[in-house]
């Protein structure tokens, strides 16, 4: 296949593009500025969609980038690294002569509303309760193209966890240090995926006819991992005690209140659609996880 991803140079697109490549297909991102095997946003805008059998988007800012405050200004460019790339290349999707086959779009878990004890699968409602499931159902929506030959694919990711980038990247010197811990009480659930199974479950939406709708993008295992466990068996990997936890106080303090919920909170998800799809996960649970991450 020739496939178009938007954001393809980030952390999930650079193993996105490393595994559609090893499998044969061609890949040409959309980025900021043009090159070899790139396209910018401003060129898609104007001159429409490459010729291609598939689209994927993976473009958005880092959310959690503790150097950026909290305000409106930030919020603004979230929602617009998201929603509008996303409503440029449905547009772009629409407006080709031959529109791909299969689009897909990389959204987040934070469409569930938080809690310790409610378990959610695809079917579960959310997406009307704060900043970040208005953010979710704003994105989903943006990808939406009525009337389109082309099938439309939702994976909603859970903590990517991986090398090199993501949340591991923010976390591993604390506790390669022993200065790691649980955030807050370490008991809220915590969602997670490792970054191969989330290029996996997307390759795998590209590459099988039929899949349409929405896959939850989180290890099997993920509902039964809270923060403090996960904190626990990074630790364990890397061989170190996890007995400093960040306390709730210092989270909002770094990252603002409404921010902070998505690390002192979190939602129990269930990949229900994505097993019944047929994908087979390479890290189901988490310690072989953590050990492949930071061996």
């Amino acid at each position: 296949m020739r496939v178009v991803v938007g954001g393809g140079t980030g952390f999930v697109g650079t193993a996105l593009t490393q595994l559609l490549r090893s499998r044969g297909h061609e890949v040409t991102h959309v980025s900021r500025r043009a090159g070899k095997d790139r396209i910018s946003w401003e060129q898609l805008s104007q001159s429409g969609l490459p010729q291609c059998d598939a689209v994927v988007n993976l473009a958005g800012e880092n959310v959690l980038n503790p150097f950026r405050r909290w305000g409106d200004a930030f919020c603004r460019e979230v929602i617009r690294s998201r929603v509008e790339t996303t409503k440029t290349l449905a547009k772009a999707i629409a407006d080709a002569e031959q529109p791909p086959h299969a689009w897909v779009v990389v959204t987040g878990v934070g469409y569930y509303r938080p809690s310790p004890t409610a378990e959610y699968t695809e079917d579960s409602p959310g997406g009307d309760f704060d900043f970040f499931s208005r953010l979710v159902s704003s994105w989903e929506a943006a990808a939406l193209i009525p009337g389109s030959p082309t099938r439309g694919v939702v994976v909603r990711s859970g903590v990517v966890l991986g090398q090199g980038g993501g949340a591991i990247s923010q976390m591993i010197w604390p506790f390669r240090l022993g200065l790691g811990g649980p955030v807050g009480s370490g008991l809220q659930p915590f969602p997670w995926i490792h970054i191969r199974d989330l290029a996996g479950i997307v390759c795998h939406a590209l590459e099988t006819e039929g899949l349409r709708g929405v896959f939850n993008g989180v290890s099997p295992s993920s509902p039964a991992t809270s923060n403090g466990t996960f904190a626990r068996e990074l630790a364990a990997a890397l061989g170190r005690p996890a007995l400093l936890p960040m306390p709730a106080w210092a989270v909002r303090a770094i990252f603002g209140a409404e921010r902070a919920v998505m690390l002192l909170e979190g939602q129990k998800v269930v990949p229900k659609h994505t097993l019944e799809s047929g994908y087979s996960f390479v890290f189901p649970d988490l310690p072989g996880a953590l050990k492949d991450i930071v061996s």
